[in-house]
């Protein structure tokens, strides 16, 4: 029962990295641990493995339709492997609780972003001019310690980036979202593994294959399912479903 429960959260882990770019991890973490009861470390690298390896499939489906902006991937997702690096190595010095509550913190920010009303620019506005290079480097940075710390993606962070800083369609923005995603989640688990292995801990390799399998299908679907619904209504959906998601980690995480 519990096994079929985690083959749905995976097809779920898919479907939301194939319709928005994003999602992924905040899904894997919650799964792993309350569904399948892993330790919160050990649950936050697989995280990172299988939300990596979903990504790399989905980004591969955009890259033949020539949908990635690759200048986008090189000023942000870069240093953004960078700061993943930093961040798992900070995870060393909280509890695994502490890990959790943060992530509850960012499921939350993640919903406030999804459901916020979309701002209205009049056409006749001055456009806003793009942020300066070095700016652009530290939100890669930011996104990227953030990632490593709690094992997230950072697709909710990333995605509003490549649209008001480089400019992107949703679409490209997912597309860009997943390459950025991939590099960041596999730099990050790397980082981790040496961290299990301190503490005498290591990842669940069959479940990290059966969910990257089983991941990989749900995106693909999802990518096909994407193009054919507003995205405005996808966001709005999956904000509302993070809520009690983060509340309920809140409630199990709270010393």
């Amino acid at each position: 029962m519990m096994l079929a429960a985690a083959i749905v959260g995976a097809i779920l882990i898919g479907l939301s990295l194939g319709l928005l770019g994003s999602g992924g991890s905040i899904l894997t973490v919650p799964v792993l641990v309350y569904v399948l009861g892993q330790p919160e470390k050990v649950a936050i690298a697989g995280s990172l493995a299988i939300v990596g390896a979903i990504a790399a499939v989905g980004a591969a489906q955009w890259s033949r339709s020539g949908m990635i902006h690759w200048r986008s991937v090189g000023w942000f997702g870069i240093p953004g492997i960078a700061g993943t690096v930093g961040g798992a190595w900070a995870s060393v010095l909280v509890t695994g609780e502490t890990q959790l509550l943060v992530f509850a913190g960012v499921m939350l920010t993640a919903a406030w972003f999804m459901l916020r009303p979309p701002r209205i620019v009049p056409p006749s506005a001055v456009p806003v001019p793009e942020r300066a290079l070095p700016k652009v480097v530290a939100d890669g940075l930011a996104v990227g310690a953030l990632t490593g710390f709690v094992g997230v993606g950072g697709g909710f962070l990333i995605i509003p980036a490549l649209v008001l800083l480089a400019r992107l369609d949703m679409h490209r923005a997912v597309a860009t979202s997943l390459v950025i995603i991939a590099l960041k989640s596999f730099a990050g688990f790397a980082k981790y593994l040496p961290v299990l292995a301190a503490e005498g801990l290591s990842v669940d390799w069959h479940i990290i294959g059966l969910f990257s399998a089983v991941g990989a299908a749900g995106t693909v679907a999802g990518n096909h399912i994407g193009r054919r619904i507003p995205q405005a209504a996808l966001k709005r959906g999956f904000g509302l479903m993070l809520i009690p998601m983060a509340l309920y980690i809140l409630w199990r995480s709270w010393p």
